[in-house]
């Protein structure tokens, strides 16, 4: 029957072509806009580590006070004092500092340039809490973190820049002046976005770090930050360039985040955070009630204050979404046109004998074949939009797009399932065709 119908199908779009084509035309124009937009949105919303970030937990603490803060939201970053005494305290099996800052490289061939890189001062757990593949050696040692040694972990980028590829653990690096030695070269790894210092880089989907440090040495070394550096209004602002200022200040420039495998290892730490927040306030550091936050790494990512995902890739999503609905709400239309015209013959085939689950059968068939081509349709269009997104989008999301297999079987997927929404109720009022009352007209 399946075949009948499908032959029935094409005779009718023979005989309907205008229609028939406006059709295609509306499911592939609004399933590719739909498409292009998805592919955008799924890169900016993605969980960039889905296998691990229900354990990963950011701890935030209220330092500002509530006249400052963010609709009840404590700040996003910490200040050096609450940094480091959440590091001291190991509250957990895992635990990192993090903030971004630029370095000066400077190559050992005097006829090279010096060149600036990006790099990320961390602690020694960073590697292991957020699965970073090795393709040389391997993260320094607890002892350099408490010697502040000068070690350093490089990109594969930079590691092709400088040695051409091989093995450059233990070989030394010039940066700023001073003198690292290489323990590790990270293999090709980017997650998109980069949520563990995606608030102190404004580009959490820009290129990897290319260099990563010690926390203890970059402080040592009074390297500044090159992310988020923000300060409460009621506190005074430090007095820059001293050093001292910057650490002893309620300003908020630092990531932390802990890793907590169980969920009791998560209750213990929040309660840990608010009796640390409770204890700074029967201190006088603080003057409100503790304000603790603890979210997972997708809580984390839905932060406002993040900016995460784009605010032209979640309205086009809105947007495409809605001029889909306005292209289906014209295909009922067009098909209840369609199919109404057909109700002489509609009337025959149930005096025939014909079931209305047979004329159900047969306009859902057509509605079917009708959505495959304006899915075909769509895989045209979505293949010349994606090549036009970094027109829309920011470059450093755009480039992140990709038009793979699953992609392409979604777009076709949309269009027959939207085509088959779309025809239900044309579908419905031609089956309710009265056979007598047609044979009736025609006599």
């Amino acid at each position: 029957m399946l075949a009948y119908y499908f032959d029935l199908a094409l005779r009718s779009c023979r005989r309907s072509k205008a229609l028939t084509a406006l059709v295609v035309l509306l499911m592939g124009c609004g399933v590719a806009t739909c498409m292009i937009t998805f592919a955008v949105f799924r890169v900016t919303a993605a969980d960039p580590i889905p296998w691990k970030s229900n354990q990963l937990f950011v701890p935030q603490i209220d330092n500002f006070g509530p006249v400052h803060d963010w609709q009840g939201e404590p700040p996003i970053l910490l200040s050096y004092t609450d940094a480091e005494a959440f590091l001291h305290a190991r509250q957990a099996r895992r635990q990192t500092l993090i903030y971004g800052s630029k370095w000066t490289v400077l190559p050992d061939d005097a006829r090279r340039q010096p060149f600036s890189q990006e790099g990320d001062a961390v602690g020694r757990d960073f590697f292991a809490m957020f699965d970073a593949p090795f393709r040389y050696g391997g993260g320094w040692s607890a002892s350099d973190d408490d010697q502040r040694a000068a070690v350093v972990v490089i990109s594969s980028a930079l590691n092709q820049k400088l040695f051409g590829g091989a093995n450059s653990v233990d070989r030394e690096i010039n940066l700023d002046t001073h003198t690292y030695r290489i323990v590790g070269v990270l293999d090709d790894w980017n997650p998109s976005p980069r949520f563990f210092d995606v608030s102190s880089t404004f580009h959490p989907f820009s290129h990897p770090r290319q260099l990563y440090l010690p926390f203890s040495r970059a402080i040592d070394l009074q390297k500044a930050t090159s992310g988020s550096f923000y300060c409460s209004a009621d506190a005074p602002n430090p007095d820059l360039p001293n050093w001292d200022s910057v650490l002893h200040s309620e300003c908020a420039w630092i990531d932390a985040w802990v890793d907590l495998p169980t969920r009791a290892d998560v209750e213990n730490y929040r309660e840990y955070l608010h009796n640390y927040a409770a204890e700074q306030q029967r201190l006088g550091r603080f003057t409100w009630p503790p304000n603790v936050r603890l979210p997972n790494v997708r809580q984390w990512l839905g932060l406002h204050d993040n900016h995460v995902v784009p605010k032209a890739s979640a309205l086009s999503m809105i947007v495409s979404v809605s001029f889909l609905l306005i292209c289906l709400v014209n295909v009922v239309g067009l098909m209840l046109a369609r199919f109404m015209r057909r109700a002489p013959e509609i009337g025959v085939r149930r005096a025939l004998g014909a079931s209305r689950g047979a004329i159900y059968g047969q306009f859902l068939t057509e509605a079917a074949a009708i959505g495959l081509a304006g899915g075909v349709l769509g895989l045209l269009l979505t293949t010349l939009g994606m090549a036009g997104i970094g027109s829309v989008f920011e470059p450093e999301v755009a480039r992140l797009a990709r038009l793979d297999a699953s992609l392409l079987l979604l777009t076709v997927l949309v269009a027959v399932a939207a085509t088959l929404i779309a025809a239900l109720y044309p579908t419905w009022r031609a089956a309710q065709v009265q056979p007598a009352w047609q044979l009736k007209s025609n006599g």
